[in-house]
């Protein structure tokens, strides 16, 4: 059986890769918890400091969770449904979110659901020409499961999350441009360059501000503004003892190229 979910080391980035085309990638639960294990790897990997994240094959980054297994679950009762399915999937989308080094979402067609709640969840994504979203849980029955209901509102808004949820109408890359929900959209041929030069633009600076930029913004983007405030203190109390600060002053006052050690 093929690997659910493959790694490609490009120098210090990670090109993950949901593989499940005959299945347009759908999130099974073997797949997510690989996802998870990759993570943890990735995360443990110090050559490694940002993730790319896309779907096998010319259809699909992702439909969505793999309704089959997951009708299974309800079936059982409403208890297992909740863990296997609900959790699981809301843990890994949580994952994605606090991963402190930056991930970037490339979305090369249909994203779907969980695929959806993915990119939501990515702190950057790429989306090429042919890219679908949709948020169609509404059309089985259920709301989103994966944190669609929280997160596509903070992105979007509240009105124009609700009509895409409430409708699951599928919407098209430049739409999911305009909504915040992808960065930029760029030709298909175009979709895995293009993710890999915004990477190179993080990849310039300090891995260690990328981390504390994105534990404050993850943190602090549903407290208080002075709850955030007091999160952005303690994350640059964090960095101001680092090596990596003190380079950067010191080339910026010395008008050079800052050469960051990650310490």
């Amino acid at each position: 059986m093929s690997e659910l979910v493959t790694v490609e080391a490009r120098n210090e980035l990670a090109l993950v890769t949901l593989n499940r085309p005959e299945k347009l990638n759908a999130l099974n639960y073997a797949l997510i918890d690989r996802l998870m294990a990759v993570l943890d790897s990735l995360e443990a990997d110090p050559a490694v400091r940002a993730v790319i994240l896309t779907g096998a094959g010319e259809r699909a980054f992702s439909a969505g969770g793999d309704i089959p297994e997951f009708a299974g679950s309800v079936a059982a009762g409403v208890d297992v449904a909740v863990r296997d399915f609900c959790r699981r999937g809301q843990a890994m989308t949580a994952r994605l979110e606090s991963f402190p080094k930056p991930v970037i979402a490339a979305v090369n067609g249909i994203a779907y659901g969980g695929g959806c709640e993915i990119t939501e969840a990515a702190h950057l994504a790429v989306a090429s020409e042919r890219a679908m979203f949709a948020k169609p849980e509404i059309n089985i029955g259920i709301p989103p499961t994966f944190g669609g209901t929280q997160r596509l509102p903070r992105l979007a808004g509240r009105k124009r999350a609700l009509e895409l949820l409430l409708t699951g109408d599928p919407f098209g890359p430049e739409r999911a441009r305009e909504i915040g929900l992808v960065n930029r959209v760029v030709p298909h041929d175009d979709l895995l360059p293009g993710a890999f030069a915004l990477a190179g633009r993080i990849l310039r600076h300090s891995s260690l501000a990328a981390a504390r930029i994105i534990t404050a913004v993850t943190r602090g983007i549903n407290a208080t503004i002075d709850e955030g405030l007091l999160i952005e203190r303690e994350q640059f109390a964090r960095m101001a003892a680092t090596d990596d600060a003190r380079e950067g002053l010191d080339a910026w006052i010395a008008r050079r190229a800052p050469v960051y050690s990650g310490r």
